[in-house]
């Protein structure tokens, strides 16, 4: 069975201060008995704050580069991530291609190094408008997994969750209905098990992202290859957050 997963992205908001309260107000909102793994991903400047008051939540970094040390200047490395107390790391989401230019050369080292060095990834696609209108956001979405992903082996991939993000439904309030959801995590899966096997495909958890809120949670996980999401907006309020983590 796979795991239902439901991950934060607090992306660049909130004081350390308020990070640290609404850490532990989820932690305390979650239910012991609710067995959904739930993920934060707070901004770097607060990671090692918030991670000591979290216990049921793991810890995630929105951003890093894929180094142990060197001559980069603003950047975060893997032995940062360490030092910090973080499991997860998310890559390729489209704010860091599209608004830093990430390459899919960079993003692929990402996912390499964040595996080398024992991490997991979680590991975000998804199309614009403008390839949706022309009907071509599936081949849009199995080329990101080519250049990123299907070189791994079995055992790499059990350390990988996929993300789908429709990039017309991040921040914008639009969301993929249900329908356009499951067919594009059908037929991520469906891909992944022609190339890498269906057990590898069978066991990965697919998000969806984008505008996933309370009101629309419980009709997108209930599709079946819809295993949680990867929440922005929504995660910033403890409340929504509960809730959307009670319906996975």
């Amino acid at each position: 069975m796979r795991k239902k997963v439901v991950a934060g992205n607090w992306k660049m908001n909130l004081s350390i201060g308020e990070g640290i309260a609404l850490a532990e107000a989820i932690e305390h909102d979650i239910d012991k008995s609710n067995d959904t793994h739930v993920i934060l991903f707070p901004p770097i400047a607060m990671a090692g704050a918030i991670k000591h008051h979290l216990e049921r939540c793991s810890l995630g970094l929105q951003n890093f580069y894929p180094a142990q040390s060197g001559a980069f200047t603003g950047e975060t490395s893997l032995m940062h991530a360490k030092d910090l107390g973080a499991t997860y790391l998310l890559i390729g989401h489209s704010e860091r291609r599209m608004v830093f230019g990430e390459s899919n050369e960079l993003i692929k080292m990402k996912v390499d190094q964040a595996l080398i060095e024992g991490f997991k990834v979680v590991f975000c696609v998804g199309e614009p408008l403008s390839e949706r209108e022309k009907g071509n956001e599936v081949q849009f979405v199995l080329n990101q997994l080519e250049s990123g992903l299907f070189h791994l082996d079995a055992n790499q991939w059990s350390k990988v969750i996929l993300a789908y993000e429709p990039i017309w439904a991040i921040g914008t309030g639009v969301t993929a209905n249900s329908a356009q959801a499951e067919e594009m995590h059908r037929q991520i899966r469906q891909e992944i098990s022609k190339r890498c096997g269906a057990d590898v495909a069978e066991s990965l958890s697919i998000l969806y992202g984008g505008s996933c809120t309370p009101q629309n949670a419980n009709e997108l996980f209930s599709c079946a290859n819809v295993d949680g999401g990867l929440i922005g907006g929504a995660a910033l309020n403890a409340a929504s957050f509960g809730e959307i983590i009670r319906q996975a």
